[in-house]
């Protein structure tokens, strides 16, 4: 009787550990679900990333910023560069220039600069990082200007006129340059 209730017993464990398995990949499924609106893949972002031919005579890593198309471009060597989606400010507030990126956060907080606070007093004074935060995933900070390149907690606003001068991307993408771009990177911003 010990051995079939021994049999038993081991069958039983057999069985449960696939169980066990699926609950895990269950729980990772949710996970998963609840990670999707923070990070949307560039591939089903409304602008995807390529790598495309790029002329001109900038350095590897620079960033081009061209306002009108809606597109940063990250320049690699041989005449391509990464091309992504970006939300640029809207009328009013787009910008042109040469500057450096000066710092690099992951998940920054957010403090809305005095300007902004004027415009818009119902918003609040600090948001700690996070999924909430307008800034999303990334930010490089842009010489001692107000503005960043950052991630969006708003992905649908990509290839939009719709910030306060700053660049959004989606998640995804910020995050895939914040990986490439060194503090220090030139930053060419063509409002034309």
């Amino acid at each position: 009787m010990r051995r079939l209730y021994a049999l038993l017993t081991a069958f039983a464990v057999i069985l449960a550990i696939p169980a066990a398995a699926n609950a895990q990949e269950e729980r990772a499924s949710d996970l998963m679900l609840g990670l999707k609106n923070i990070f949307t893949p560039s591939g089903s972002g409304p602008v995807p990333r390529a790598t495309v031919r790029f002329e001109g005579s900038y350095a590897p890593g620079t960033i081009v910023v061209d306002t009108k198309e809606r597109r940063l471009y990250l320049v690699e060597s041989g005449g391509t560069a990464i091309r992504y989606g970006i939300g640029v400010g809207r009328d009013g507030f787009r910008w042109g220039g040469t500057h450096r990126v000066t710092h690099k956060k992951e998940w920054p907080a957010w403090t809305p600069p005095a300007q902004m606070l004027k415009r818009r007093p119902d918003l609040p004074r600090h948001m700690v990082g996070g999924p909430d935060n307008p800034l999303g995933a990334r930010a490089m900070y842009l010489g001692s200007t107000l503005y960043r390149i950052h991630g969006s907690n708003e992905p649908e606003t990509i290839g939009q006129a719709v910030s306060s001068g700053c660049f959004r991307m989606v998640n995804d993408d910020v995050i895939h340059l914040y990986d490439r771009v060194k503090v220090g990177a030139t930053v060419i911003v063509k409002n034309n």
